[in-house]
C-alpha cells in the first residue's frame, strides 16, 4: 500500500510540475464555457423557445435558466471525460522518456504501477472538473438559478462517475501508446468527437432514428443524460409550478435528452447510474487484465 501511495503522489506531482499540461487542463473548462455561452447559447435558446406552445407564457428568467442548465450539463459531461485524456499523459511520457525501464526492473508489480497512473488521473481530473463545476454554477446563477443543495450534491456524484469512466477509458486507450505525438492525436480525436457521440453538443433527439439507436448503446449517453436530469430538475419543477401541463414538461425533457430511450423503454436516472457503475467495473476489469499481460519490448 505504501508503494501504491508513493506512485500516486509521484504521478500527481509530475502533473503539477508540468506547467504546460497543468495550464492546458485548467484552461480547457474556461475556454469551453466561453465558447458554449458565446456560440451555443443562442442556438439552444431558439430551439427551446420554438418548442414551447404559443399559448404558454414563460418568463425570460426561466428560459435563460433552462438554456444555462443545458449548456452547463453539456460542458461538464464533455469535460469530465476529455480532461482525463490530457491528465493521463504521464503514463505515455514515462514510456516515451524511458522512465518505465526503471520501473520494469523494480520489485513493484506492473498492475500496481498502472493503478498508480489510474488513481492519480482520477484525483487530478476531479480537481480540474470541480473548477469547471464552480464556473458552471456561477454561470447558471447569473442566468437563472433553480438548483437546490441536493441537486449540487447529485451533480458532484455524477461527475465522479464520469471522471471514473473517463479515467478507465483513457487508461485503456493510452496503454499501448509510446509517444507523446500519439497521445496528442488521440486527445484531439476524443476532444473533437466525444461531445457529439454522447449527446452533449446536440440533443440525440435531433439525430436520425438509426443514429439514436446506435448512441443508446453508448454509456456516455447516459452519463450526459444523468447530469442533464440533475442540472434541470429544478427548472422542470418550476415549469409545473407556473402551470405548464405535465405533458409539455415531459416533452421538453425528452427534447433535451433527459429521458433517453433504450429499445423502446425510457431509462430512469437510477438505471443510468447502474449502467455507469457496471461500465466502470467492466472497463476496470479489462484494464487490470491487460496490465498483467507481457508488454512488447
Amino acid at each position: 500500500m505504501g508503494t501504491f501511495k508513493t506512485l500516486v503522489n509521484r504521478n500527481r506531482k509530475l502533473f503539477f510540475k508540468d506547467k504546460g499540461m497543468l495550464f492546458s487542463s485548467l484552461i480547457t473548462p474556461i475556454i469551453l464555457i466561453v465558447l458554449y455561452a458565446t456560440f451555443l447559447a443562442k442556438v439552444y435558446k431558439n430551439s427551446f423557445v420554438s418548442n414551447i406552445p404559443e399559448v404558454l407564457h414563460i418568463s425570460e428568467k426561466l428560459i435563460n435558466g433552462t438554456v444555462a442548465g443545458q449548456l452547463a450539463a453539456a460542458l461538464l459531461a464533455v469535460s469530465c471525460v476529455t480532461v482525463t485524456f490530457c491528465v493521463n499523459l504521464t503514463m505515455v511520457q514515462d514510456r516515451a522518456n524511458g522512465v518505465r525501464k526503471d520501473f520494469d526492473v523494480s520489485p513493484v508489480r506492473k498492475p500496481v504501477i498502472y493503478l498508480g497512473y489510474f488513481f492519480s488521473t482520477v484525483l487530478n481530473s476531479l480537481m480540474v472538473n470541480l473548477l469547471a463545476l464552480v464556473l458552471c454554477l456561477g454561470y447558471v446563477w447569473m442566468m437563472g438559478w433553480y438548483l437546490t443543495v441536493f441537486d449540487v450534491v447529485l451533480l458532484i456524484f455524477d461527475m465522479i462517475l464520469l471522471v471514473l469512466f473517463g479515467s478507465v477509458l483513457s487508461s485503456i486507450v493510452c496503454y499501448p501508446l509510446n509517444t507523446q505525438g500519439q497521445m496528442s492525436a488521440v486527445g484531439t480525436i476524443v476532444s473533437a468527437g466525444y461531445g457529439f457521440v454522447c449527446g452533449a453538443y446536440m440533443p440525440i433527439s435531433n439525430f436520425g432514428e438509426g443514429l439514436q439507436k446506435a448512441m443508446s448503446y453508448l454509456p456516455g449517453t447516459y452519463g450526459t443524460a444523468l447530469i442533464k436530469n440533475h442540472m434541470l430538475r429544478g427548472v422542470f419543477e418550476e415549469m409545473e409550478v407556473q402551470g405548464f401541463p405535465k405533458e409539455v414538461v415531459t416533452g421538453i425533457a425528452d427534447s433535451l435528452d433527459c429521458n433517453p430511450v433504450f429499445r423502446g423503454n425510457v431509462v430512469k436516472p437510477e438505471t443510468m447510474i447502474l449502467i455507469m457503475i457496471i461500465t466502470i467495473v467492466v472497463l476496470g476489469g479489462i484494464y487490470l487484465l491487460i496490465t498483467t499481460l507481457p508488454e512488447k519490448k
